[in-house]
């Protein structure tokens, strides 16, 4: 397919710009106008309208393909959350009109939607307030760890390290470095969870706090999840929670109820937001009630006539982590979900999520090996290492996932499986989709030992053969060159 500039045709328009009026009556500064004109497509509407179109049916999406894509949660979005984020009494709206003196009233509906969600989150989690600024789930990561900081060094103390299981996602240990702190990391044990024994040995005075995902990156509820955050509080560390599996436990328990002091959670993965490209993204980040007046600022808050308005008065917050109230229209897409499922339909997320992944799970079992061989909860880790004894990697089988029209899987992670595959169903996905998946994998397993070569020279029907990621990750083209 060839690139949109090399159908350029001098002289050809699809559309007529008009006249520039960002400053009537005054003439544009001589520094901000460009020296030469932009370089662009010279192509009509059609021309583009047929590029754009043939090249998204170039591309895997959740609308058209299967996603079995672990620690990531690619499931269905509703097309009504969609509606309600077009809706122009929101979207019409500038981010500054709640700031301004009076403006606050022109928005009451948008701060409304922010302040409502924060209480429904906080009710979901079980913290006692939330703030919704955070721009992705790293993004809250980092606030957590930040309110960590800000906590200890209220009380005084000068605590410089933080605990993660060596299963943990890799923002884990990013942020608590980026907010100053030393990493200690603790070994998985025989059941897939973090050593309850190597875990007490490490903790001390000089923790700040432990972050654990819960279920783990190997997709198991850690039974002993009450006592580690016992353990933790008893010398003064705080416990967070990487809110990146939520989608399993949703409506079951509360990490509050469980011990944790600080929530992130990824709405453009539990809640129904599209996740992938690299945003847009939300992760709202909640906190027990000693944690709540470190929360960053502005803060919504309901005043005694039932409107709603920002607050800045809140001299111990860590300050300012994001513009404006986080990404609105994400949350806004989260809130419509929450209230289309209510208490019960959220239950039915992780019961469905749950089950499906267990579906799959004990189905290919006899295939691949499953480091972990117990019941997991929304998502489950394989191995390929007895395809690996015929030369075929987990690289191998994702590429051949695709020629199937199949999204491969998180592969290679969690890091302490060889040959990793992590697979996460999701609820949205039918029983037939799940058998249709399960016997592309069994038909893997089989062609592993009698024909490797075919899986190795996936994927061979798609626009893109297989390509050397070595070399394209090192030798980058971004941009289009004449």
């Amino acid at each position: 397919m060839r690139l949109i500039f090399e159908k350029t045709v001098n002289g050809r328009r699809g559309l007529k710009i008009p006249e520039c009026n960002v400053c009537p009556g005054l003439e544009f500064p001589k520094q901000y106008r460009r020296k030469t004109a932009a370089r662009l497509p010279e192509v009509s509407e059609l021309d583009v309208v047929r590029h754009y179109t043939n090249l998204s049916r170039m591309n895997f999406s959740v609308d058209t393909n299967f996603y079995p894509l672990g620690s990531c949660t690619m499931k269905y979005n509703p097309k009504f959350t969609e509606k309600i984020a077009q809706m122009e009494g929101f979207t019409a709206l500038h981010p500054l009109i709640p700031q301004l003196l009076g403006g606050g009233m022109l928005a009451q509906g948008s701060l409304e939607v922010v302040y409502r969600s924060e209480r429904l989150l906080s009710e979901i989690t079980g913290m006692h307030a939330f703030t919704m600024q955070p721009l992705a789930g790293a993004h809250g990561e980092l606030t957590g760890v930040m309110l960590m900081a800000a906590y200890h060094k209220h009380q005084g103390e000068k605590r410089k390290y933080i605990i993660v299981p060596d299963s943990s996602h890799g923002t884990n240990p990013a942020s608590a470095a980026i907010a100053g702190f030393e990493v200690i990391v603790v070994p998985t044990d025989k059941n897939g969870c973090m050593d309850f024994a190597a875990y007490k040995q490490k903790l001390n005075k000089d923790v700040a706090g432990v972050m654990l995902t819960c279920p783990n990156t190997l997709g198991l509820f850690n039974p002993q999840i009450k006592d580690i955050c016992a353990a933790a509080h008893a010398v003064g560390a705080l416990v967070y929670y990487d809110g990146a599996n939520l989608n399993a436990i949703l409506g079951k328990c509360r990490p509050g109820d469980l011990g944790f002091d600080i929530v992130h959670l990824n709405l453009h993965k539990t809640f129904a937001t599209p996740h992938g490209g690299g945003g847009p993204g939300a992760g709202p980040v909640g906190v027990s009630k000693r944690l709540e007046e470190f929360l960053p600022i502005s803060r919504i808050i309901k005043r005694s006539d039932g409107t709603f308005a920002l607050s800045y008065n809140k001299p111990k917050s860590i300050g300012y982590i994001a513009p404006f109230y986080g990404n609105f229209s994400v949350i806004l897409k989260s809130y419509a979900y929450i209230m289309l499922l209510g208490g019960e339909g959220l239950v039915e997320v992780s019961e469905n999520a749950v089950l499906n992944a267990n579906y799959c799970r004990v189905l290919l079992k006899k295939y691949f090996t499953v480091p972990y061989d117990r019941i997991c909860m929304h998502e489950f880790v394989l191995s390929a290492d007895q395809q690996k004894e015929h030369g075929v990697s987990a690289l191998d089988i994702a590429k051949y996932l695709i020629s199937r029209g199949m999204h491969p899987p998180t592969i290679y992670f969690p890091l302490i499986v060889k040959e990793a595959m992590m697979i996460e169903p999701t609820e949205t996905e039918s029983k037939e989709t799940l058998d249709e998946f399960v016997q592309i994998m069994i038909e893997i397993s089989r062609l592993a030992k009698e024909n490797p070569e075919e899986l190795k020279r996936a994927p061979e029907n798609m626009p893109v053969k297989r390509l050397d990621e070595t070399k394209a990750a090192r030798e980058l083209v971004l941009r289009w060159n004449t």
